[in-house]
């Protein structure tokens, strides 16, 4: 492949040499555009938004070159506010075969609202995806993974919202996110029942250790990655989550001025090497979406390119 993720022999499907476990694991990206993380929050305000070059689109189009010749359908959690300015981008990856699902409205992390404010946020977010799309939106992932123990009362309120389950906690221990004391596999909460899908990770030296992508796939060797995954499949004998971001194909984007050095670091190593890992990854493991792996057999059953309405 070149660096445009093009096949260098015009093909338009690669062939697969799977060289992993044949267990298959949930692809995910999060829709937001480069100014948009967390990171950035107290140096591009919401107000600056529309004024800012915005590259989504591109990327997103990479992806989903990427992930049709691989023949790999995943779950797209996206921001309400890219999808309000962008519906033909939703229309895409749709019409593709993938799962949609929200990443809430404007990437606010959930320990920055209270329940009233969360409420409107999932409900909003999820109409507006309903309604561009026609697809039901089963699926949630909070910003930055800011669902924890301080605010559990947020799956709850997914439930309320229609929502079937979430993947928005981490159980690492992190200065950002995490909820260490949480399971590593998918859970259901007590009161209400709601599927919760965390993050993968594998315990090393008595810690779990991020395995499931973001910063961490560009952080480590490749080598980390593919072991940690088969270890998880193949010992545990169970599926992984994985998850990367479009800006993290896109070496080319713009600086962003008046950030740490640790902001700095965490949000553009190793961008040049995001694309041709992800490549790897889609040879090395099979993967599918959210839904399908994890929802119930009625989901499963259904073809992966089928727009299952609300009910």
């Amino acid at each position: 492949m070149d660096s445009a993720g093009v096949a260098r022999d015009g093909a338009k499907s690669v062939p697969r040499v799977m060289t992993s476990s044949s267990m298959t694991n949930a692809m995910t990206v999060d829709v937001e555009d480069y100014f948009q993380v967390s990171a950035f929050e107290d140096t591009i305000s919401r107000q600056q938004w529309d004024d800012v070059p915005c590259r989504v689109e591109n990327n997103v189009d990479r992806i989903l070159d990427l992930f049709s010749r691989y023949d790999v359908k995943g779950t797209f959690f996206t921001l309400g506010w890219i999808a309000e300015r962008y519906p033909a981008l939703i229309h895409k990856i749709v019409e593709q075969g993938h799962e949609l699902a929200s990443h809430g409205w404007d990437h606010t992390r959930v320990f920055h609202q209270d329940r009233a404010q969360f409420r409107e946020d999932v409900r909003k977010t999820k109409h507006l995806l309903e309604d561009i799309s026609g697809a039901c939106v089963k699926g949630y992932r909070a910003a930055s993974y800011s669902i924890n123990q301080t605010n559990l009362w947020a799956l709850d309120e997914l439930a309320d919202a229609g929502y079937q389950y979430s993947s928005s906690i981490v159980p690492v221990k992190h200065d950002l996110y995490g909820m260490p004391g949480a399971s590593r596999f998918p859970f259901r909460t007590a009161e209400k029942g709601f599927l919760e899908i965390p993050i993968s990770t594998i315990p090393i030296a008595g810690h779990n250790v991020n395995c499931g992508g973001g910063g961490w796939f560009r952080l480590f060797p490749y080598a980390f990655s593919r072991w940690a995954i088969s270890s998880i499949n193949e010992k545990e004998s169970k599926a992984c989550i994985f998850y990367f971001h479009p800006w993290e194909i896109d070496h080319d984007q713009p600086r962003v001025n008046g950030i740490t050095k640790k902001t700095r670091f965490r949000h553009y190593l190793n961008l040049r090497k995001t694309y041709d890992r992800l490549e790897r990854l889609l040879n090395d493991f099979q993967w599918s979406r959210m839904d399908s792996i994890f929802l119930n057999s009625d989901v499963n059953e259904r073809s992966t390119r089928e727009v299952v309405p609300c009910l």
